[in-house]
């Protein structure tokens, strides 16, 4: 690290709200990555900008510095187009668990690093790590030969794959720094880029359970994701999805494990399968091995049907240590976990208006299923079950939810009320609504983007 590299005028400049130099940003980057910068001053520094915001030019050499703070995967010597998913966070996300064994049975290959919760939203590693054995942290050598052998690996970054990310990430988790483009994008970008995929598809949540609340938002995250991409000659392209309400039925780690399973043994939770099968699908004409986007819908439904997605899980568990018999019968870990009841206390029945994704999400964190500071232990059981969704009817004394923790059933017993209170009922018919919102390829929006909230 150069002399002259003064965290303090960094600082300093940002919360004065200048602009620093790539050549300060590459530095700065290198020198926390090396832990020659502490926590401390780096939380300053991400606060700082946060709130003075970060120019085009700052946001490109964020990206660039993180891609390049650790190793660049080359695939190439893998047969097959290799194509991954990044969804941006929401509360019941569980898409990437279920459409990555779907792509991966239709002959494309899908090496995919992820991270853990962020904020008030579940992580795909914490989620694979409820299955017992289940190991996320593989070596480079051991992705690559698992990706050449079975079509499939999913694992947390390396010392490595973009370290610097690995990093920031844990930090703009405890500083309520995630909400913001620049970091949001460098973080995605910088890993996904660096792990060595062909294309990309990226699913862009929007709204009350999302880190981007309005849709303005959301486009523009969605056009800076793809600008980044296409940049890098990756072929990448976005779908906005709505995260007003949680997606599918369950929120914390093993039970989104188990709602996963299930859809992959063809159980149809319509939201979610809306959103995986779409993704999928996408990803699956970016692997060409569809020509169309309808044909390629067609063979995710029957990787789906004909068990080969739900086999492609088993391989997928058992290659990276995970106890494989568990998919066999996943209710009988979740029979483990103290768990009560929130039921319907209207006097008369009503359908459900509109269920509040931020507050779920932040319940399920209360009741352990996610981390408050960088030391906290998960736990995997945690969480809530939903027994009804937006546009259902409700009697009196119905189930409404159910909350789980593994042993603390004080805990739970706190939780009803808040988990109760986000809900919210009408006694007027509801018509449905697709979570699909807008898709954004090549420079051109499906729908003309908007800035209404969601």
């Amino acid at each position: 690290m150069p002399q002259e590299l003064n965290v303090v005028e960094l600082i300093r400049l940002k919360r004065d709200g200048g602009n620093l130099t790539a050549a300060q940003i590459e530095e700065l980057i290198a020198a926390y990555t090396a832990g020659r910068v502490p926590d401390y001053q780096m939380s300053a520094f991400v606060m700082a900008s946060f709130l003075n915001g970060f120019s085009s030019e700052e946001s490109a050499a964020l990206t660039e510095a993180m891609l390049h703070s650790g190793e660049v995967l080359d695939l190439s010597d893998i047969p097959g187009k290799k194509v991954d998913k990044h969804s941006t966070g929401g509360v019941g996300d569980k898409v990437s668990i279920i459409l990555a064994p779907i792509v991966a049975a239709c002959g494309v290959p899908v090496p995919m690093i992820s991270g853990r919760g962020l904020g008030h939203t579940g992580g795909t590693l914490d989620k694979l790590e409820s299955i017992p054995g289940f190991n996320t942290g593989l070596s480079i050598a051991e992705y690559r030969k698992q990706l050449r052998e079975i079509g499939i690996v999913m694992i947390g970054q390396t010392e490595e794959i973009a370290p610097a990310d690995r990093k920031l990430y844990a930090l703009r988790d405890v500083t309520a720094t995630v909400e913001f483009i620049p970091f949001i994008a460098a973080s995605i970008m910088s890993k996904k880029l660096a792990e060595g995929v062909d294309a990309l598809v990226l699913d862009v949540k929007c709204g009350k359970g999302a880190f981007m609340k309005t849709t303005e938002e959301a486009h523009q995250l969605a056009e800076t994701l793809v600008s980044i991409g296409e940049a890098a000659h990756t072929p990448t392209l976005a779908w906005v999805t709505d995260m007003s309400a949680p997606l599918g039925r369950a929120i914390g780690n093993w039970p989104e494990i188990e709602e996963s399973i299930n859809c992959l043994n063809g159980t149809d939770v319509p939201d979610l399968m809306e959103v995986t099968y779409t993704l999928a699908a996408e990803m699956i004409v970016l692997g060409d091995r569809a020509e169309s986007f309808d044909a390629a819908l067609v063979m995710a439904k029957h990787a789906v049907a004909s068990g080969q997605a739900l086999d492609k899980f088993r391989q997928l568990v058992f290659a990276q240590g995970g106890d494989v018999s568990v998919i066999d019968d996943p209710g009988t870990r979740s029979e483990q976990a103290s768990r009560d009841e929130v039921v319907y206390k209207g006097e008369m029945k009503a359908y459900v208006e509109s269920i509040d994704a931020y507050e779920l999400g932040v319940a399920s964190i209360a009741l352990g299923a996610g981390r408050t500071s960088k030391e906290d232990e998960v736990d995997p059981l945690a969480g809530i079950v939903l027994h009804c969704q937006v546009g259902d009817l409700v009697r009196p004394g119905d189930s409404l939810a159910t909350v789980m923790a593994s042993d603390e059933e004080q805990r739970v017993d706190r939780m009803k009320n808040i988990v109760g209170n986000a809900f919210s009922f009408t006694p007027d018919v509801l018509s449905g609504r697709s979570r699909l919102m807008n898709r954004y390829s090549d420079g051109v929006w499906m729908h003309q983007p908007g800035s209404v909230s969601v």
